[in-house]
């Protein structure tokens, strides 16, 4: 075949015809394990391709309505990371003196090129409501447009676009920034 299909009609064909999917693993596999690398960059590989099985296995679960096809598989990915998270956490509450941590947020500054505002951008980011940082770092990191980014963390678009507006803020401004309260 030699017309280019979009994703979402490519996903929407593999349903019933899975060498339809094949496209979309060329398409989207840079990115996605861009995504992996720089969350948890020693087990990326192998996170691509649980979400490869996870995406493949769940096609017939896409919904066209609901937002693009790349933002369906980025969700894909956040699930697949957060389960390996949960799976690290488990391992580790069995080992007395070792960090339960879900989200191993503290590293990403390791991986920052700009060394010089890493400590300040990595306070900035941590003060972040989780779901605001997600949403900033799917826009900013990912190059997913914020309704891609609200697919993706299952939120609504003006609720995504309003959470980056006021991440971005106080990003921007540098103040003091709560947990608790600011998304009232």
């Amino acid at each position: 075949m030699t017309t280019h299909l979009d994703d979402e009609e490519l996903l929407t064909r593999a349903a019933r015809h899975p060498a339809a999917f094949e496209p979309l693993v060329a398409r989207h596999s840079t990115a996605l394990h861009s995504y992996f690398a720089r969350r948890a960059p020693a087990v990326a590989d192998d996170l691509l391709a649980e979400l490869w099985l996870q995406a493949y296995a769940t096609r017939r679960g896409f919904d066209p309505g609901r937002g693009p096809a790349r933002a369906w598989l980025f969700g894909v990915a956040r699930n697949v990371l957060s389960a390996h998270w949960r799976r690290l956490a488990a391992a580790r509450a069995d080992v007395p003196g070792t960090a339960r941590h879900d989200d191993p947020w503290e590293a990403v500054d390791d991986r920052l090129d700009a060394a010089a505002v890493a400590p300040r951008l990595r306070a900035r980011l941590a003060q972040l409501p989780p779901e605001e940082r997600e949403l900033l770092l799917l826009v900013a990191w990912e190059q997913l447009t914020p309704t891609e980014a609200a697919a993706v963390v299952g939120i609504p678009a003006g609720t995504a676009r309003s959470r980056l507006h006021r991440a971005r803020n106080r990003m921007r401004a540098g103040t003091p920034l709560k947990l608790t309260g600011d998304l009232a």
